[in-house]
């Protein structure tokens, strides 16, 4: 009976796995709030509904109470978490908070599957780290001054960098972390988010090739640090995170061709100079040379990937623990071993719906500054994605980097929740942004129209009592606040556009009217 519960069980957690990807994508089509807070609602029942399935599963592989008590913990922490940024942060984005706690309870499964003692310390961590992603966005609000110490973000990622070269122990020949009060702390983890501040503030104020050399130099010195401490992983994230955010602030794609060559000249240069990069790159081309040596731990990975196939085969019905460092580096192996590859692939769909809600809300970010954190982050997050699955499907080399939220560490879970938390605070912050000038048009038209009503911002779209129809021409003028007001004129039956205005929206209730003009309107170009 448990076994064909078991059975049951797998085949319904990929269910509930791919309905919530569906609607993580299915939201972009969505234009009413009341259907996308439906939506959310539901992403939420089926987070809920899966993670008792896996327990249930658990409990009746380990028979422990204590499995019991501390699904319930996790039960409480999930709903406070979104109770929590739900309720205090009301424009926050919700897909992100519904990702980002998808993504933690998916971890809480597989690493409570690997280690019950570990994964009781990924959880007080995790509760620990949210606390502290609570505060971020009032952080982001409030203290505005931060946008202005980028050479002090610079010096301390320098710094922590150095440091962790120098005095840092030596884990699986790479100087990584550090061991305080029993507890292993990954500065590099944390140097990941001061670098991204550290680049916005530098390519913010790059006005010309001199600023830009200087920039690049820093974020060098960043690079060079961790191929001396050898961890590879994380400097290759440095480096992609630089060439991208680069690559927004100038929209020279020349830079980022020269980046990728000089990077490709340092690969292979570091190829023949370090060994330990030789070891990892002849392990990749054929790790069942030295099967059971270097190439020990991406055959391992393999054949779990291939014992799952599809479906998995089933929670606790695999040998994940098999694969060394599972729950760390391995762990998307572990996942698709016993969830399945379906299960893994919305795995990756949901990482990147995470990525593309990063990318679409740089876009709406009017602040340069702003905008190039949020772009560093989400590549950052992004890249660190593919390196952990590039590497265990052995589409890349081992990096040894962790699956942020999932695999367990605990400085990799504090910087992720900091990441998505200072990404909902430039939300916010945008958001703020928008409904004070919706707020100003609103002031600033109502005195001249009469009985005008706006409704909206972006549509550009008036009523009013003198004309049938109001539509936007596309004579906007930019404000110095960088927001593009739509311009607008009213729409008379005979195809003649009426008066069009011009508001600055930093300007106060500064009015302005243009002549009357007769212009045409083709209906089948959509222009004048």
């Amino acid at each position: 009976m448990i076994n064909l519960i078991i059975q049951i069980s797998k085949y319904l957690i990929l269910l509930l796995m791919a309905l919530y990807t569906l609607q993580c994508f299915t939201v972009f089509r969505l234009k009413d709030e009341e259907a996308k807070g439906y939506l959310f609602l539901r992403q939420n029942m089926l987070m809920f509904f899966m993670h008792f399935v896996a327990f249930m599963v658990l409990y009746l592989e380990l028979s422990e109470t204590t499995i019991l008590l501390f699904y319930g913990a996790q039960v409480l922490y999930l709903a406070a978490v979104l109770v929590l940024f739900g309720n205090l942060y009301r424009k926050a984005s919700r897909l992100l908070i519904n990702n980002m706690c998808m993504l933690t309870c998916i971890g809480f499964i597989m690493v409570t599957r690997l280690s019950y003692e570990q994964s009781v310390k990924q959880f007080k961590i995790a509760v620990l780290s949210s606390i502290v992603a609570l505060l971020i966005p009032v952080i982001i609000r409030k203290l505005r001054f931060i946008t202005r110490m980028y050479w002090a973000y610079t010096l301390l990622g320098i710094g922590m960098l150095g440091l962790v070269a120098i005095a840092a122990r030596v884990t699986y020949g790479a100087k990584i972390s550090f061991e305080v009060g029993g507890i292993s702390v990954q500065p590099s983890e944390f140097v990941k988010i001061i670098f991204v501040f550290a680049i916005a503030g530098l390519l913010t104020h790059a006005r010309d090739f001199r600023r830009i050399v200087i920039a690049t130099g820093l974020a060098a010195v960043h690079v060079l640090i961790l191929v001396i401490s050898k961890d590879l992983g994380s400097a290759l994230i440095f480096f992609v995170t630089y060439l991208v955010m680069l690559f927004v602030a100038t929209r020279n794609p020349f830079y980022v061709l020269a980046g990728v060559l000089s990077g490709s000249v340092a690969a292979v240069g570091a190829y023949f100079l370090f060994g330990h990069v030789r070891v990892r790159v002849e392990a990749w081309k054929n790790p069942f040379k030295d099967y059971q040596g270097d190439g020990y731990q991406i055959g391992q990975s393999l054949f779990a990937i291939s014992a799952g196939g599809w479906f998995g085969t089933g929670l606790c019905q695999g040998s994940p623990g098999a694969i060394p460092l599972a729950a760390q580096d391995m762990m998307f192996s572990a996942i698709c071993e016993e969830l399945g590859c379906v299960f893994g692939i919305c795995l990756i769909l949901v990482c990147m719906s995470c990525f593309i809600m990063f990318a679409n809300i740089a876009m709406q970010l009017t602040n340069r500054y702003y905008r190039l954190v949020a772009v560093g982050l989400g590549t950052t997050y992004a890249v660190q994605t593919f390196l952990t699955v590039g590497g265990a499907t052995k589409l890349i080399p081992l990096t040894g980097v962790t699956l942020p939220l999932v695999s367990y560490g605990g400085s990799s879970m504090l910087s992720t929740l900091i990441m998505f938390a200072i990404v909902q605070g430039l939300y916010m912050l945008q958001r703020d942004e928008e409904s004070k000038a919706e707020k100003r048009i609103q002031e600033a038209w109502s005195p001249y129209h009469g009985e005008a009503n706006y409704t909206g911002v972006q549509e550009g779209y008036y009523e009013d009592d003198r004309y049938a129809e109001a539509r936007e021409t596309g004579y906007g003028s930019e404000g110095r606040n960088g927001w593009d007001e739509p311009g607008n004129g009213f729409y008379d039956p005979d195809g003649y556009f009426g008066p069009r205005y011009e508001y600055y929206a930093d300007d106060g209730p500064d009015y302005r009217e243009r002549p009357y003009q007769e212009e045409r309107y083709d209906e089948k170009t959509r222009r004048k």
